[in-house]
């Protein structure tokens, strides 16, 4: 062990030092401790959140998707969904068309998205067949009517149910409407089913028809709008994009599901770092005690800085001695404040410290989430301005002359 670290060590254990200094110090420790405690908990919390709006999200939009560079849609021949599929990587993918159309019933009428999607393959790339809560998701078109898949919050503003007829008309020749005597292109509907994903947004805009329904109601016999992939491990979505990407050439556009809501988790980014950094404050503040009371232990410990020179000690080991008690009191605070909001992270997983109303939020309780990573920033974090606040009071210690130390003792 080396000499410095155990006179450390004794001064932080001393019975002798000034009652005060020992007083800030415990503050200093406890400071630092709920500092760490409160980024331990707070970024486990964000985390919990950003894995909550991932698998609402993920849940309903594929992996990776697939779109013309320029315009709504492109021609997707079989030998294109080979060269796709032949990357190890992919689970599944599935071609969708996708246009504005007007819903129209008896009481009120709606402008929402329209998808036409195959319902034996939707299931694989896109977690809405899944979602559906009231029919099934399979659509049994017939000659006079077509199946429509609804969300729930749209089948609400709609006043419609399983079984309900709506009439879907398309924009397809609108400005021939508008000028001449002649009647829209128009589909007779029946709910099928009704899904909800946990995203009001999605359950307001989103309804679905057969794919041989879209073509011929959007007049696209031979394009889609897009190729929805699913691959078989979400990490993959990044390197499968840049591999795909010049295989298919720059008249397409491939996005994976963070492309696809880059602004949102933009935006949680900004909120996670701005939160870590405010917190971090907090381990400053209690830092700034760690510094007066070095300095006050300093002053105490003239006449023993001054033996110790006497004897022969250097001015880096005058200067180990206060970093490394300094250091101990990081040391002791970021381990207590890491086990304390390990503590509060597992009560919450466990038991629902903090639960949440569940017929206004789509979780029972304030999701989180622990991981590795946050530790070790917290932690670093904590160290560094444990260290930094002892440097002045170890270097002023350094700086004493033994003479002018022990003159008058």
């Amino acid at each position: 062990m080396r000499v410095e670290y155990f006179i450390a060590r004794r001064y932080l254990r001393s019975k002798r030092q000034m009652r005060f200094i020992n007083i800030i110090m415990l503050v200093s420790v406890i400071g630092i401790t709920v500092g760490v405690a409160a980024l331990v908990i707070v970024l486990s919390v964000f985390n919990g959140f950003n894995s909550v709006v991932t698998n609402v999200l993920v849940g309903f939009d594929p992996h990776i998707r697939i779109e013309a560079a320029r315009g709504t849609a492109f021609a997707c021949p079989p030998a294109m969904l080979q060269r796709i599929e032949a990357d190890p990587r992919v689970a599944a993918l599935a071609p969708y068309l996708a246009s504005k159309a007007l819903l129209m019933t008896p009481r009120v009428n709606r402008v929402v998205l329209v998808r036409g999607v195959v319902d034996s393959t939707i299931g694989r790339v896109s977690g809405v067949s899944r979602s559906t809560i009231l029919g099934e998701f399979r659509f049994d078109d017939r000659e006079e009517e077509s199946g429509i898949v609804l969300g729930l919050t749209l089948a609400d503003r709609l006043g419609a149910t399983v079984g309900s007829e709506i009439t879907v008309v398309s924009p397809v020749g609108v400005d021939a409407v508008l000028t001449q005597f002649a009647t829209p292109r128009t589909r007779r509907c029946v709910v099928v089913g009704i899904y909800d994903s946990n995203n009001k947004d999605y359950d307001a805009h989103y309804a679905y028809l057969s794919m041989e329904t879209a073509r011929a109601l959007f007049e696209m016999p031979d394009q889609v709008s897009g190729i929805e992939v699913r691959l078989h491990s979400i990490r993959d979505a990044e390197p499968v994009k840049q591999a795909i990407g010049p295989i298919l050439g720059p008249a397409y556009r491939v996005s994976t599901w963070y492309d696809l809501h880059r602004d949102l988790y933009s935006v949680m980014k900004i909120e996670r770092w701005t939160a870590y950094i405010i917190l971090c404050l907090i381990v400053g503040v209690a830092t700034f005690n760690v510094l007066g009371s070095l300095t006050m232990g300093v002053i105490e410990k003239r006449r023993d800085i001054g033996i110790l020179k006497a004897l022969g000690a250097t001015r880096k080991s005058i200067t180990r001695v206060f970093m490394f008690e300094g250091i101990l009191v990081g040391v002791l605070g970021t381990v207590a404040g890491i086990l304390v909001g390990l503590t509060v992270c597992y009560l919450q997983i466990e038991y629902h410290l903090f639960p949440l109303d569940p017929s206004v939020y789509i979780i029972p309780a304030i999701p989180v989430e622990v991981r590795s990573s946050d530790f070790l920033a917290v932690s670093l974090a904590s160290m560094l301005l444990s260290t930094l606040a002892s440097l002045y009071p170890a270097r002023r210690a350094a700086r004493l002359m033994p003479v002018e130390a022990i003159r008058w003792e």
